[in-house]
């Protein structure tokens, strides 16, 4: 099969995925192997490509927002018919006998596997994952617009019930990509005022156009107290504006999986109850939740696609914030 390589974590700038053949996967007892049709470009795919997240596979292939259908079934999958619709997204195993999959917080398994990073992804013609955590895709979305709902859906969706937001609450959004894009559609479904601070202009204009209230600079005073905001640029220095922005009580959710430093900031900031929390991967309920949401709402995802073999191209524009929405590899 074709698929894009990453042989050795490196610059993007360097094109460091390898267009080429690759072994054609078979799948293992309870997987199912999906002929993939599109892939979504995540900057959790940039943070292992770069090396920001430490490599857990050498070579692997990235990507976990895969759509495709179900080619076949490995021994004993039973769930999904062959030619059934389905995606793939970032956990990709979890032990299910630790302290915190008993607890029902798989996300945060002592043991799991993550698509796209210590095992295969999606920027490939082929794909195979556990059929128990594979998602069935929604009859309303056409296969591009379904892909970024498999992360940056998720995880926006996530980081939004984290964040406890409530209708007619202040919402802010530090970020404006993929998962804001979408996070946007579901905070205004519940009837949140969302405020939006980002630093490209075009990016101000798209969360306007979907509904924000305002739309400032990353770094800019929202014109009102927030009750809450989400994090979704990787930056560090975000964190005190993000606080200082919060009325008492309000919570401040860092919706990434890698960031940069955090400044030291003063204590007057975080006190009045203000409370900081990340958000760590996804649990498969959060999935089947979000893509239920998605269809009735229904959201619109805004795309722009590249080829497989312009995977790097892709990943080069997610860098640079010349992506408005999401990125989308066509694979077929």
């Amino acid at each position: 099969m074709k698929a894009c390589v990453l042989r050795a974590p490196a610059p993007v700038e360097t094109s460091p995925l390898e267009y080429a053949d690759a072994p054609d996967p078979n799948p293992a007892r309870g997987e199912v192997l999906v002929r993939v049709s599109c892939c979504g470009v995540c900057r959790t795919d940039l943070h292992v490509v770069e090396g920001e997240l430490p490599p857990r596979k050498s070579p692997v292939i990235p990507g976990h927002q895969v759509v495709g259908v179900v080619e076949r079934n490995g021994e004993g999958a039973k769930r999904f018919a062959t030619g059934a619709r389905v995606g793939i997204a970032w956990l990709h195993h979890t032990d299910g006998a630790c302290r915190y999959c008993r607890a029902g917080m798989e996300n945060l398994c002592d043991d799991p596997s993550f698509t796209g990073y210590n095992v295969d992804g999606g920027y490939a013609e082929w794909i195979v994952a556990p059929e128990d955590f594979v998602y069935p895709i929604p009859a309303a979305f056409p296969d591009e617009q379904a892909a970024p709902l498999l992360c940056a859906g998720i995880i926006g969706f996530r980081s939004l019930r984290l964040s406890g937001i409530e209708a007619g609450g202040r919402l802010g959004f530090y970020g404006f990509g993929a998962a804001a894009h979408v996070a946007i559609q579901v905070a205004r479904h519940w009837g949140a005022e969302v405020y939006a601070m980002t630093r490209d202009v075009r990016h101000q204009r798209l969360a306007l156009e979907l509904g924000a209230v305002w739309a400032g600079g990353t770094l800019d005073a929202p014109p009102a107290p927030l009750d809450a905001a989400i994090v979704f640029a990787p930056a560090g220095e975000i964190v005190p504006a993000g606080l200082a922005a919060l009325r008492k009580g309000g919570t401040l959710v860092l919706g990434g999986i890698h960031m940069s430093p955090i400044p030291s900031f003063s204590y007057d900031l975080l006190y009045g109850e203000r409370v900081i929390r990340s958000v760590a991967n996804n649990t498969r309920k959060d999935g089947e939740d979000f893509l239920r949401v998605a269809a009735e709402i229904p959201i619109e995802t805004h795309v722009e696609a590249f080829s497989l073999a312009d995977a790097n191209r892709a990943l080069n524009a997610l860098k640079n914030d010349a992506i408005r929405g999401a990125a989308v590899l066509r694979i077929r």
